[in-house]
């Protein structure tokens, strides 16, 4: 591939970079590589030549969505991440683009009589060239981690509502049914949901007997996983079978998650009278019917809410937990799986306390920084995989390396967890700050780890790209 014969001479410098890494690649990688790597600084190049063409003002938001689309093409090609080229191409193609960015805003004011006649666009390009990342990174986190207080408080009250009609069922439906009092948790309740208010957990504790049942750590259970927990029917010989309302879900001595949750499925999904109490909280209520979760979605009325946010449903997860001292336990089959007896040890709870601690002690910006790095992942489809335990995890790691969280230090954490981010994903493991036997990346493919790599790498030299 040849870059040759540029339109404008300022571009000479750019084509002459990417004509001598081609030229170099091609005898490190042959002629397969080199023309990988050939459409990979195409597109970087077209998004450079674009930033640096005279166009009307108008054109530029449409400019901007042709340049992330090709920069997503970029990304088409992660294998070059592991061939240690993708470095060098994006440390000159930054340089190149820093310096195409500097010239544009050095511009002499006469150099365009359009720019004059449009003092607003004007200033919003004037504006990207003076924001600093620190204020990107506050902009960013105020426009989309961010949520309002109203739409929090729709959304509890909604999933409020429902926790009142379903305990209100059971407790008619199965008066003997030993259950706690249920109530909201996960990310909505926590203050740690970002983009959108759209999804809520209702957590339904499961009460046992201390002296028949006991929960068995996940490394003394036969499936030695950290997180897989058991729980064991014992007293059998003083206490037979049929004294514990649960004893209805055992399979081989022990309390099966999976029977409980299909348990739940019929008696609530599959029995409530999902129109009636549609009516009565005018709003659209049904069961999400097929999955392992207990799953709802509720849809408000447009009179009550209005056509706009009738548009986004909110989903609410029934949870089973047992719960003993500071152990939480939940019915998750899709996390557990294929293991039917198995109970999921959530780190959750001690995540979230430990950050809230840490931040209150000096006033940091630890639960900032993840929701920032939530949106990011959330609105970013090559870093979509990453959860939120990951990067909770993350920052928990860092802080024991790091002591400065004020919030002035804001944009250097973030560039801290990029390159950090970077480097577990080399190593193909981070390990949970509270279970280290347990590997929060375990559950990503190859070709996920390339895509958020290359992503990642790009983002290193110019974090901003992750905040469009």
């Amino acid at each position: 591939m040849n870059f040759q014969g540029s339109r404008r001479r300022g571009e000479d410098g750019i084509a002459m970079v990417i004509d001598l890494l081609l030229s170099n690649a091609r005898l490190v990688l042959g002629v397969g590589g080199a023309a990988l790597l050939g459409i990979a600084t195409l597109a970087v190049k077209r998004l450079i030549e674009r930033a640096g063409r005279a166009a009307d003002e108008e054109k530029v938001e449409q400019k901007m969505a042709e340049s992330w689309e090709e920069l997503s093409l970029v990304s088409a090609s992660p294998t070059l991440l592991r061939k240690g080229i993708e470095g060098v191409v994006m440390k000159h193609v930054a340089k190149a683009s820093r310096q195409k960015k500097a010239d544009l805003c050095q511009q002499p004011e006469t150099a365009s009589l359009d720019v004059q006649s449009k003092p607003e666009s004007k200033s919003k390009r004037l504006q990207l060239c003076v924001l600093s990342l620190q204020e990107r990174l506050q902009q960013y986190y105020h426009t989309r981690a961010a949520l309002a207080p109203r739409e929090v408080q729709r959304a509890q009250s909604l999933a409020l509502d429902i926790c009142t009609e379903i305990q209100g069922f059971l407790h008619n439906r199965h008066p003997d049914m030993p259950l706690g009092e249920m109530s909201l948790g996960g990310s909505l309740l926590d203050d740690l949901q970002v983009v959108n208010a759209d999804h809520a957990c209702l957590m339904v504790p499961l009460q046992l007997e201390d002296s028949l049942w006991r929960l068995i750590p996940g490394e003394e259970t036969l499936l030695t996983h950290p997180l897989h927990w058991m729980v064991r029917r014992v007293n059998l010989e003083y206490f037979p079978r049929g004294r514990s309302y649960w004893d209805r879900h055992l399979v081989g001595g022990y309390l099966s998650a999976e029977a409980v949750v299909n348990m739940f499925s019929k008696a609530v999904m599959e029995t409530i009278n999902w129109p009636s109490i549609s009516s009565t909280l005018d709003c659209l209520v049904r069961p999400v019917l097929g999955g392992p979760e207990l799953r709802l979605e509720i849809r408000p009325s447009s009179e009550q809410e209005g056509a706009e946010s009738s548009d986004q449903p909110l989903f609410v997860t029934m949870l089973p937990v047992l719960r003993q001292e500071d152990v939480v336990l939940t019915a998750q089959p899709e996390l557990t799986s294929p293991w039917v007896n198995a109970w999921h040890l959530s780190l959750y709870p001690w995540e979230t306390q430990r950050l809230a601690q840490l931040d209150t002690a000096d006033g940091g910006c630890r639960r900032h920084v993840l929701k920032v790095l939530k949106a990011v992942c959330r609105l970013n489809p090559a870093l979509r995989p990453l959860r939120a335990a990951p990067l909770a995890n993350l920052i928990l790691h860092l802080s024991d390396s790091e002591g400065d969280w004020s919030e002035t230090s804001l944009d250097v954490r973030f560039q801290q967890c990029i390159t950090e981010l970077i480097g577990y994903l080399e190593q193909g493991a981070m390990y949970s700050y509270f279970k280290p036997a347990v590997n929060l990346l375990s559950g990503l493919t190859e070709d996920q780890v390339d895509q958020m790599g290359f992503m990642l790498y790009c983002a290193v030299s110019e974090p901003e790209i992750l905040l469009i």
